[in-house]
């Protein structure tokens, strides 16, 4: 079943009942003259298994040890936004899978070769979901996207991801001379960046649940990055949130703000409808199939990661 996102963009008090996350609205229960009767109208009721992934992007937001506890065993990513409301927190389970210590272990005596060999293959299709992406968006000639991902090699020793994004974001938005894809750049690079995040929360879960420490990566492996092996994992399934963004900005136009109407755009992500093992399936499905492959390829089933192909 594909789990529901919810975005909270206004001040608003979350508690449980009953299995439920309640929601109700703060300024209107200050207000005394209004009955009860016509208050409770304005309370809703969401089953806490319903939801994959939580968006808090307000201040004025309270929720409950008990909500954030439920979801916690439920293995919900709950996000949190700041000022620019952009995400920056993630909040997951510490437990996710009944062998989970096993599988920490199989995990982190993972060979170096063996890493290497995923890492290839990460890249390789990462590279040709771009080439598609960039073809079906604009027509441009991928011939030698497609090339560079064959030549790809062991642990990516000749850096060909770097040669096929320089190129990729060159020809990604045409209308846009000269862009780059930086984090403080200019619009659209506001609308990837909300749009990983949201990506980036799904794969974490996945990993969760699948028993694994999204912090120890195949390739990523920055000390002050908690997420390395989601960030890993996330590259070829990057592509499919640059064509909902090229859709987004054709149209809503290339705005500093992301508004309501942006988000709920964005937080279609994990509904996203992806081909993987030969079947189309929502993202966030496809994203559980491609955690469970790769716990066997640390496990020894394995040789090769289940990816998205476009």
């Amino acid at each position: 079943m594909v789990k529901r996102t919810l975005c909270f963009s206004n001040p608003a008090y979350l508690s449980l009942k009953n299995g439920q996350l309640v929601i109700k609205m703060p300024e209107l229960e200050k207000v005394k003259s209004i009955p009860d009767s016509f208050k409770q109208e304005f309370v809703k009721t969401i089953p806490i298994e319903d939801i994959g992934v939580m968006v808090l992007d307000n201040k004025q937001i309270t929720v409950t040890l008990g909500v954030i506890e439920a979801l916690l065993e439920n293995n919900t990513a709950v996000i949190t936004c700041d000022s620019r409301h952009l995400p920056t927190g993630l909040l997951l389970p510490l437990e996710g899978n009944t062998t989970q210590s096993e599988r920490f272990r199989d995990q982190i005596d993972a060979s170096l070769p063996l890493k290497k060999q995923l890492w290839q293959q990460t890249v390789q299709c990462k590279i040709r979901n771009q080439a598609a992406v960039l073809n079906q968006t604009n027509g441009t000639v991928v011939k030698n996207m497609i090339a560079w991902a064959a030549d790809v090699k062991s642990g990516d020793s000749d850096n060909l991801e770097a040669r096929a994004a320089a190129y990729y974001w060159r020809n990604m938005f045409p209308d846009i001379p000269d862009f780059v894809r930086d984090r403080d750049g200019v619009p659209p690079n506001n609308l990837l960046n909300y749009g990983y995040a949201i990506l980036r929360a799904v794969v974490a879960r996945a990993l969760v649940s699948s028993g694994l420490l999204p912090t120890l990566g195949i390739h990523h492996h920055n000390r002050y990055n908690a997420y390395c092996l989601a960030d890993d994992i996330m590259e070829p399934y990057r592509p499919y949130i640059d064509e909902m963004v090229t859709k987004t900005a054709e149209k809503f136009g290339y705005t500093e703000e992301i508004t309501p109407e942006i988000k709920r755009e964005m937080l279609g992500i994990p509904v996203l409808d992806v081909v993987i093992g030969g079947q189309r399936s929502p993202l966030m499905v496809a994203v559980s199939q491609t955690t469970a492959s790769l716990y066997k390829c640390f496990s020894g089933e394995l040789r090769k990661i289940s990816y998205p192909e476009k």
